[in-house]
């Protein structure tokens, strides 16, 4: 299988996990779903790791699901997306567990954003305890514009971080909003004129301090925030439940279509 994430450790404790998939800006497709699930997993049992840094390299952060994937659905194929209902991690399905994981971790995860996070890629920044975006770089609640909702555990992890109309502006329009804007909606922590740098700096101070504090710390911002509550396995089952239903239908084939067809949709009650 070609590589898609590269996991690094260094002797002080940050932990890195690069998206490698530069040629596609780090669009998802199952390689890249399956080598960043097996990140999380192998990071949940890495006592050396102390902070991780989630980046993409290239030039975006991670673009979103593979236009690959959409083209299976214009041709009346699935791609293999369609059996969301099923919990394989927890209160999460496997798609899910991409954003939700790198919340489960004991360690704080750091995200360093250049170019874009679209759909699924800001699915996957907002995993993440802390959000560095280069000035220039852009987010976007994008699923909207294949005739779909958040699936990667977006609305769960939104709540927490912006207001709720926001959140639903933001997954009604597929707006996209850039590095100062998206600090004001909460969608990112800061601006960096590096990110990445920015990143490994923070993580090294991070690494330094006292790693039982840190772990505690995290446990106690997770417990703040709710995430992982039992509302949010109701909410997480409603998001793939929504998904499944519009996945193939009428409506969301004609909004791919539409998409690769460079036209406007023409949508049919």
């Amino acid at each position: 299988m070609e590589q898609r994430v590269r996991v690094t450790i260094s002797e002080s404790g940050v932990a890195e996990v690069a998206l490698t998939r530069a040629d596609k800006m780090n669009a998802l497709d199952m390689a890249m779903f399956e080598a960043i699930a097996a990140a999380i997993a192998q990071l949940r049992n890495e006592p050396r790791a102390r902070v991780v840094v989630l980046h993409g390299e290239g030039r975006a952060f991670c673009a979103g699901l593979d236009m690959g994937r959409f083209a299976k659905i214009a041709d009346g194929a699935d791609g293999g997306v369609r059996d969301l209902r099923t919990r394989t991690h927890g209160i999460a399905n496997s798609a899910q567990f991409l954003g939700l994981g790198w919340r489960e971790l004991p360690v704080p995860v750091i995200a360093a954003v250049q170019g874009v996070a679209f759909g699924g890629g800001l699915q996957l920044a907002l995993g993440a305890d802390i959000r560095l975006i280069a000035p220039d770089a852009r987010m976007s609640v994008m699923e909207i514009k294949w005739g779909l909702v958040p699936d990667m555990a977006g609305v769960a992890l939104m709540r927490g971080l912006v207001r709720d109309d926001v959140a639903r502006e933001l997954t009604y329009t597929g707006r996209e909003v850039a590095g100062d804007e998206a600090v004001r909606l909460g969608l990112a922590t800061r601006v960096c004129a590096d990110p990445l740098a920015e990143a490994r700096a923070m993580a090294q101070a991070i690494a330094a301090r006292s790693p039982s504090a840190i772990r505690a710390g995290k446990r106690l911002m997770n417990l703040a925030g709710q995430t992982l509550d039992a509302s949010a396995a109701r909410l997480l089952q409603a998001e793939s439940d929504e998904q499944a239903a519009l996945m193939g239908a009428p409506h969301q084939v004609e909004a791919v279509r539409a998409n690769l067809d460079k036209r406007a949709p023409v949508f049919v009650d």
